[in-house]
This record gives C-alpha cells, sequence and structure tokens, in this order.
C-alpha cells in the first residue's frame, strides 16, 4: 500500500471522516454499515493534508506531467482543488493552476463582457485539465462539469482536453436498483458507475484509495476507527458486516 494511502487511511480514521454505525441510510435508499464525510477535513492542516493526498496519488500515475489545470466542482471539489494545487508546489515544486465552477455565470465586474462559468479563468486553448471532488456515486455531477467544460470551449472557440477524474475515497459500490413504484430493491447490485462513465466519456477515474483497502489495512494494524460513537480498533464483527455489505452491494472489479 503506497505512503499517501495509508496517511489517508490514518487520517480518515483519526478525524471520524470514515465511520460505522448502526441504521445508516445512503442517499438512494440502501442501508449501509459505515459512511465517509470529508467534511471532516475542516482545518488547515487537514485540508493541506487531503492536498496532498492527491497530489501523491497524481505524482504516483504520472498524472502531474500530463496536467496543465486542476478543477473541481463546487463546492467540496473547489475546496480540494486549491488543496492540491498548493500541495503540489509544496511537495513536488510544480506551480500548477486551479479553477472551479460557479452555480450560475458571473455577469458583472470582469465578465461584463461574456457570461464566465469558471471563477478563476485558468483554461486556456489546448489545456489539459484534471478534475478533483471527494466522492464517486452516481458520476451525474462528473458528467454535469464535462457539459460546462464543453460549453466554455465553445463559447470561447477553444478546446480542452480532461484527462482524468481524481477522487478521495471509491467506495467500490454499484448504483441502487429499483422496483416500478421507485421503491430501492434491497440485495440487489446494481450498474458500476464508474465503468460506466468511462466507457461513456473515455475519461479514466483515479481513486485515491478504495474502500476495500483503506478498511482492509486499518483493521490489520488495529488502528481505532469510530464505530457506534466509539473510537476503537475495528473488532471481528465490524470487519464481517463489511466484508458482507461489499458482497451484496460492491462492484467486481
Amino acid at each position: 500500500m503506497d505512503d499517501y494511502k495509508q496517511r489517508f487511511a490514518l487520517t480518515v480514521a483519526e478525524t471520524g471522516a470514515l465511520f460505522f454505525a448502526e441504521d445508516l441510510v445512503l442517499k438512494d435508499g440502501r442501508p449501509t454499515p459505515y459512511f465517509v464525510n470529508t467534511a471532516m477535513f475542516k482545518t488547515g492542516r487537514l485540508g493541506l493534508e487531503m492536498g496532498m493526498f492527491f497530489a501523491g496519488m497524481m505524482a504516483s500515475r504520472g498524472l502531474v506531467g500530463q496536467t496543465d489545470v486542476i478543477l473541481g466542482p463546487s463546492y467540496k471539489g473547489s475546496a480540494i482543488a486549491l488543496a492540491a494545487a498548493i500541495a503540489l508546489w509544496q511537495e513536488h515544486h510544480v506551480d500548477m493552476a486551479f479553477d472551479y465552477d460557479r452555480k450560475e455565470a458571473k455577469t458583472h465586474g470582469e465578465a461584463s463582457r461574456g457570461k464566465s462559468i469558471f471563477v478563476n479563468e485558468a483554461l486556456f486553448d489546448g489545456c489539459r485539465i484534471f478534475v478533483v471532488d471527494d466522492v464517486a456515486t452516481s458520476m451525474g455531477t462528473k458528467l454535469e462539469l464535462l457539459e460546462k467544460i464543453d460549453a466554455e470551449g465553445r463559447r470561447r472557440g477553444m478546446s480542452f482536453d480532461v484527462t482524468g477524474i481524481g477522487i478521495g475515497m471509491d467506495r467500490e459500490q454499484t448504483t441502487a436498483v429499483y422496483d416500478q413504484e421507485g421503491q430501492v430493491v434491497l440485495g440487489q447490485r446494481g450498474e458500476n458507475a464508474i465503468r460506466d462513465f468511462v466507457q461513456k466519456t473515455g475519461v479514466p477515474v483515479y481513486p485515491v484509495a478504495g474502500i476495500r483497502e483503506v478498511v482492509e489495512f486499518l483493521y490489520e494494524e488495529k488502528v481505532p476507527v469510530m464505530i457506534r460513537g466509539k473510537r476503537v480498533p475495528m473488532d471481528v464483527n465490524t470487519k464481517e458486516t463489511f466484508d458482507t455489505y461489499l458482497e451484496t452491494y460492491g462492484t467486481c472489479g
């Protein structure tokens, strides 16, 4: 396990960003034994740590030399883009531009002569863009951002190349299955949203770490994790519940 992945695992445990509890429910209606909340990276130190995890991932995969601009979708992605750019300078001496999108186009001030959807206007003709965000579930937010990038290119008469998308934690989980009444069907595995996204767009997705390797590392190293409100090393029952959950809803590679 790469050093940056180990540090990532230790930090999600330390902050409580990764926690296990009963009666947790995902947005899609399915139960889950654990949750990952990157909003726990809410101090200057932890924000920089998050940036270092992304910078480490980019460096280890050879992505730094293939990127001109780091782009984060608002809101959480914008903080990650800034942190990753700072970490690349601090850790790798690479001074890279970053940008993020607005929820609505600005039409005053510097944007008076044209509607601008990107805050820093860091994109330039032919630039290579690496998108960063905290998690990936349905990949809908990422598709929306790709559409904004395409629209910006058409507006400015420019061509942009999205070389990849980096996410913090890959839940390694399929999408939900619903019945004719729109109710979630428990116990059924849906589609691999990330794989389908890559096949549809041709844009690869790079996680800082996958949930399986993070949980396995924390379990083997007996690192204290938030479990039912207490910070304790992961017990056998919690690990078995996690493994069974991914056997039911997890991706198969």
